[in-house]
C-alpha cells in the first residue's frame, strides 16, 4: 500500500472513531439528571421550626425523605408518599412549589454513578406514626435545621436547610 492510500485509510478510521464517539459515547456519559422528589418534613416545636431526618437503609447516613417521581402523581405527591413510606409523617396538606433542588450522584445496583437531581418539597407534619412501611430498616430525628445541615452529607442540601 502506497503512503497516500495508507495516510485517507488512517484519515478515514480517525473520522469514523471520532463520529461513533460524538454520536455515542458522549451523549451516554453527558445524560441529563434523573429526577427523584425529596420531603423536608417540618413542625414548629417550643416555639422554633424543627425538621425531620432519617436515616438511609444502606449506610445509616442522616437524610430526608426521598426517592424517584411515580407515575399518576406530581412531584409534590410523590414526595408526600415517600415522606409516609420512609418516615411516617402525616402532612397537613399537599405543597404546591418546591423550596429547591440539589444534585447528587447516586450508585446503582450495578455499582454505575448516575446523576439525579432532587426537587425538594416542604411538608408540614401533623402526626409522626411509629408504624409505617420502613418503620424497622430506619431511625427518625427532629433536629433545627441548621443542626440538620452539619448531619447531612449534600452541600445542595445544606444550603437548603440553612436558608429554611
Amino acid at each position: 500500500m502506497n503512503n497516500k492510500k495508507g495516510q485517507d485509510l488512517n484519515n478515514g478510521i480517525a473520522a469514523l472513531l471520532k463520529s461513533s464517539f460524538n454520536d455515542y459515547v458522549l451523549p451516554m456519559m453527558q445524560r441529563p439528571s434523573q429526577l427523584q422528589t425529596a420531603a423536608l418534613c417540618y413542625r414548629e416545636a417550643e416555639g422554633e421550626k424543627q425538621v425531620l431526618l432519617i436515616t438511609s437503609r444502606g449506610t445509616g447516613r442522616w437524610v430526608i425523605p426521598k426517592g424517584w417521581t411515580m407515575r399518576g402523581l406530581n412531584a409534590g405527591q410523590a414526595a408526600v408518599v415517600e415522606a409516609w413510606e420512609e418516615a411516617g409523617v402525616r402532612p397537613y396538606a399537599e405543597p404546591d412549589e418546591p423550596l429547591g433542588s440539589f444534585n447528587y450522584k447516586k450508585i446503582k445496583g450495578s455499582g454505575l454513578p448516575v446523576d439525579v437531581e432532587v426537587l425538594v418539597y416542604p411538608v408540614r407534619v401533623t402526626k409522626l406514626e411509629d408504624d409505617f412501611p420502613e418503620a424497622t430498616q430506619r431511625k427518625r430525628a427532629w433536629v433545627r435545621p441548621r443542626d440538620a445541615a452539619n448531619m447531612v452529607d449534600e452541600p445542595g442540601l445544606q444550603d437548603i436547610l440553612r436558608d429554611f
